[in-house]
């Protein structure tokens, strides 16, 4: 199947409930992403800044990026003009720093709480009782270029498929609370990013309305980015 026929099935499986799909583009080159674009792919998210802002300038503008890999303060600058949504938030020195840009750039930018669920210490993200002491701070309170629309979550690297399942229905439950809690009044708190190509299914189930899905769409075949 090409990457186009890969686009439209997952749109039409992914658009029919609700949920958005988001294309994990790193490492593929602009010819790859341009194929998924021209079959109708607007959102296409990215770990690494720097290949994100090689690739930028070379597709087209109404390309909405999202940054979805661990984000080092020092390299917001480099994105914070065009990017559409950061969904690697895990300290509030980082929000600081997307705010302090955006502001440069006059911009509101959209982010997600990336928060620790797995069972796993490689993983990055914010602990629950973080993630809500974060909220409650006057640092957070301060900050007025940044919207916080959701949370994202990266389940344990395994096949077991009730643990899975477990941690993507603690985060939804999380998200929920935390909705209630602090963002009852905003409509556009309203994002649950969960689920790879692995499980994307199951995190579905479980409530996830954004899947990041990149092998499924391109196949698995690595390729240098250009």
């Amino acid at each position: 199947m090409s990457i186009a026929d890969n686009i439209r099935n997952l749109k039409k499986e992914t658009e029919q409930i609700g949920v958005t799909l988001l294309a994990v583009s790193k490492t593929k080159p602009i010819t790859d992403i341009q194929e998924a674009y021209d079959a109708g792919q607007r959102l296409f998210g990215e770990n690494i800044v720097q290949e994100l802002v090689e690739k930028q300038p070379q597709l087209p503008a109404d390309i909405e990026w999202h940054i979805i890999g661990h984000l080092q303060t020092n390299k917001v600058k480099y994105i914070a003009p065009f990017i559409s949504m950061i969904q690697s938030v895990d300290s509030i020195k980082l929000l600081q720093e997307i705010n302090k840009h955006a502001a440069k750039a006059n911009r509101v930018i959209d982010c997600l709480l990336q928060v620790y669920i797995a069972d796993e210490e490689t993983k990055f993200g914010l602990g629950f009782d973080e993630a809500i002491e974060m909220l409650r701070s006057e640092e957070f309170a301060a900050l007025r270029n940044i919207r916080i629309r959701g949370l994202m979550g990266i389940a344990t690297n395994t096949d077991n498929e009730k643990q899975i399942k477990e941690e993507y229905y603690e985060l939804k439950t999380f998200f929920d609370g935390v909705k209630t809690s602090f963002f009852r009044k905003d409509e556009t708190f309203d994002t649950v990013s969960m689920g790879m190509s692995s499980d994307y299914k199951l995190a579905i189930e479980q409530g996830s309305n954004m899947v990041r899905l990149g092998s499924t769409i391109f196949g698995n075949r690595a390729k240098k980015a250009v």
